[in-house]
């Protein structure tokens, strides 16, 4: 190991405690004292229930840990968007598990709190897992009702999933563990079967206040809607519980009772360790992040030893297209290459650009894998599609169109590492966030933006001056700096993962020394889920 790497290391690894530490902040949700009220009322938290409820030992990952992150500040904030997401294996079956968090705003829905719920939806359906709602919510928070009730993508299709998963055969288990009011209270009722808390869990369509302004009638809310009276008079749920630990139980009863296919999408094969050190990768990602690279020094830690066939290897090499294997299981592997090579006509051509060799290479890989069945895996460095006179002249618009087109319509499962730059076309054709990723994730050196900060912010105060001049106004070179300056400073915090990961615009931010476990866990999730058809429909030639 060379000067060079341990430089790299240190970067990244203070890159990655800085995520640690924020991540540990909003670990907290409401506060210690928030958790502190909830464990005086007999109440876990979110995230010891999913921690009760999961098989010992086995692993675990969060969707949308730092979803709200610094939004929402007028009102206090919302860690985490109010809401606990995470795989988990309970009897051995992995399913998705949604958990209000009771010490965030009485774990009100918040408008990201809805979009997360949805994403927890989606993940079930895209890959045929069971859901688990663990409720204990006091419904929309009201001051922003305009932005989570009517929409399509708001609160009520939430409960059109639940009525979809039902009818596709996706397990729903639901377990009232507090509050569940007015339109909140279908969640649980539209799944499978639900349980109910006694003496904590409640769950009505108007809760008392409402009731007395509405019909004039004074009812308390264990007459109204607690646990005897919708199991033993109404018969809405289906099972009463004497405490969390109980309703938690019963759900892992439930679970042992579970039949599910064990049709496999594709194959695992015998697995072999990385020829290198997973915990060496920090070192492997430049801390200069205009230094090239090759990405293959990063691949080399994740995928399993002697497993990679690389595909067209000297041509657009500034995309690297290979298969491999994860733990045994194969997958198809579209990575941006940052090194600056010459292509097959002596030409230069940049690290991390997508020339139109590069999306033709792409393009023909990624219909051999969807031919033969082989999951897809996009590594993004890149800072788009190549510009210029002589690129647009060889058709690059067309050739990233072919692209584009490709991963649009494939129908195997898809995940996403953005390990770098993520900029403009580039991030649309290597599986962003709007092309269906199943899973997506970023590591804390990730920046995602149409273009880098340095140039959008030349682009913008360019179309300023130009602006001020037609007026007759004039700009110094101070005045034009100082611009500049403030239009990067404020472009580049919306780069960050941060940024990106509080809007859900990725399921997360991730230590790159998890991306192997990650990636096996994502690759579990999906191996079960029928792959359908696939029909790329028209590329040109």
């Amino acid at each position: 190991m060379d000067i060079e790497f341990n430089k790299n290391e240190d970067a990244n690894s203070l890159l990655v405690s800085k995520m640690q530490m924020i991540k540990n902040k909003v670990a907290l949700g409401g506060g210690q004292k928030k958790i502190d009220k909830q464990h005086a009322k007999g109440k876990l938290t979110a995230r010891e229930r999913i921690e009760y409820l999961q098989d010992k030992d086995s692993t675990s990952l969060e969707i949308g840990s730092l979803a709200g992150f610094e939004m929402y500040e007028n009102y206090g904030g919302c860690p985490s968007g109010g809401v606990i997401v995470k795989l988990i294996y309970i009897h051995g079956i992995q399913c998705i598990v949604v958990a209000n968090d009771a010490t965030v705003k009485a774990g009100a829905w918040f408008p990201i709190t809805g979009k997360k719920n949805l994403r927890a939806q989606e993940i079930a359906i895209e890959n045929q897992i069971p859901i688990i709602y663990l409720v204990d919510s006091a419904g929309v928070f009201l001051p922003m009702q305009d932005e989570i009730f009517p929409d399509k993508e708001n609160f009520g299709r939430i409960f059109r999933n639940n009525a979809v998963m039902s009818s596709m055969g996706i397990v729903q288990i639901s377990a009232i563990m507090g509050s569940c009011v007015a339109g909140g209270a279908y969640l649980p009722i539209m799944s499978d079967e639900s349980i109910i808390v006694k003496g904590t869990g409640s769950i009505f369509l108007a809760g008392p206040y409402l009731v007395k302004a509405a019909i004039g009638e004074t009812v308390d809310k264990e007459t109204l809607g607690g646990a005897e009276t919708q199991s033993t008079i109404s018969g809405v749920t289906d099972y009463i519980a004497e405490n969390d630990q109980d309703a938690l139980d019963k759900i892992k009863s439930i679970f042992s009772h579970i039949n599910l296919t064990p049709t496999l999408s594709y194959e695992r094969k015998k697995a072999k360790k990385p020829s290198k050190d997973i915990s060496n990768i920090l070192g492997s990602l430049p801390s200069i992040r205009t230094k090239p690279y090759h990405v293959k020094d990063i691949i080399d830690h994740i995928v399993d030893a002697d497993s990679l066939e690389f595909y067209k290897e000297d041509y657009g090499k500034t995309m690297l297209c290979a298969y491999a294997k994860i733990d045994g299981f194969s997958i198809g592997i579209v990575a941006n290459n940052r090194e600056v090579v010459k292509n097959g006509k002596g030409e230069m051509q940049f690290g991390g650009v997508i020339y139109s060799d590069c999306a033709d290479k792409a393009t023909r890989f990624i219909l051999n894998c969807n031919q033969k069945r082989i999951p897809l895996l996009f590594m993004h460095d890149v800072t788009g599609f190549m510009v210029g006179k002589r690129s647009e002249h060889g058709g690059i618009i067309k050739d990233g169109a072919k692209m584009v087109n490709a991963v649009s319509n494939s129908t195997v499962p898809k995940f996403t590492i953005i390990i770098g730059n993520s900029y403009g076309a580039g991030n649309y054709a290597m599986c962003g966030k709007a092309y269906d990723p199943r899973l997506i994730f970023a590591w804390p050196s990730a920046k995602i933006a149409v273009m880098g900060g340095a140039q959008a912010a030349k682009v913008m105060a360019q179309i300023e001056i130009q602006s001020k001049k037609a007026k007759g106004e004039t700009f110094d070179e101070d005045e034009k700096a100082n611009l500049i300056n403030k239009i990067q400073s404020n472009y580049d915090r919306q780069t960050t993962p941060y940024y990106a990961a509080a809007r859900l615009w990725i399921d997360d931010i991730i230590d790159p020394r998890d991306t192997r476990k990650v990636l096996i866990q994502a690759l579990e999730m999906s191996s079960r889920a029928e792959i359908k058809k696939f029909n790329v429909g028209v590329i040109q030639t």
